[in-house]
């Protein structure tokens, strides 16, 4: 477990200590079934997801997970950015190693699946990666892949809303955020023991995922799906009903004259149709 002065970076030291103490017990409740896993708090960094993608083109592929109090340059899907202002969200990375041929297709919504049962009786999932709570936006998941030889390093990046945060520029386009504490009406909800959850819960899905596959939480993903049977646009223009997901993971959509199709690419970007 490593930690850094916060005082260096003038980083929220109560935020920092909850982080702390979230890292020792991630260590403790993960390092049997990981025994060289490493736990590691920044009061500030770029983005948790880019430092272990960095770290893994070099060859370092130990387990690991990276929480920051703030992140400068936090990452979305699609390249979009993520504010983290201290103690307003929670942000961090988990990495972990994966056999090369492994498949990957359907990882971001068993991810979202475990997060979302333990989070809320509120939170759905809008394929592929978000976490809603009645069409706002709690949380945003993002997986990345490095791979050197027959070794490929997982890295899943986690941003969840503790505050509803106030939109800068919003647009019509845009989902509304929400925070955890407004949807658990808890204004006290702590952010250490939050992140020790769901860090667990990350190791806890990753796992299951690897040995099970996808196919196996598809009817407890069809209890979370925001988007079933809810007319959708894709962002080619394409529309239609979403009729739920695919043993693998792929969105089903349901176009006009009848036809279904199967969404698999990670890029696209889906949203209600406006009625």
């Amino acid at each position: 477990m490593t930690t850094t002065d916060p005082r260096a970076s003038g980083a929220s030291d109560d935020v920092f200590r909850a982080l702390n103490g979230a890292a020792e017990a991630i260590w403790l409740d993960n390092h049997a079934t990981w025994p060289d896993v490493s736990v590691e708090v920044l009061p500030s960094i770029d983005s948790t997801n880019t430092a272990l993608m960095r770290r893994a083109r070099v060859g370092q592929h130990q387990p690991v997970v990276l929480m920051a109090v703030t992140q400068t340059a936090g990452k979305g899907r699609s390249g979009k950015a993520w504010e983290s202002p201290a103690g307003d969200s929670l942000s961090f990375s988990v990495g972990l190693p994966m056999a090369a041929d492994a498949p990957l297709s359907g990882l971001s919504l068993a991810i979202g699946l475990a997060l979302a049962e333990k989070l809320t009786p509120r939170a759905h999932i809008k394929w592929p990666n978000d976490l809603w709570v009645d069409q706002q936006k709690l949380a945003g998941i993002l997986i990345e892949v490095a791979t050197l030889g027959h070794t490929r390093f997982v890295v899943v990046g986690v941003g969840l809303n503790i505050q509803t945060p106030q939109l800068l520029h919003p647009t019509a386009a845009a989902v509304p955020p929400i925070g955890l504490r407004d949807v658990t009406g808890d204004p006290a909800l702590d952010i250490g023991e939050t992140a020790a959850h769901c860090v667990n819960q990350v190791f806890a899905a990753f796992t299951h995922f690897t040995e099970s596959g996808f196919s196996s939480l598809i009817e407890r993903y069809a209890d979370r799906d925001a988007l079933r049977d809810v007319a959708v646009r894709l962002s080619d223009g394409t529309t239609g009903t979403a009729r739920g997901v695919t043993a693998a993971g792929a969105l089903r959509l349901e176009r006009a004259d009848g036809t279904m199709v199967d969404i698999i690419s990670q890029e696209v970007s889906v949203r209600p149709c406006a009625t």
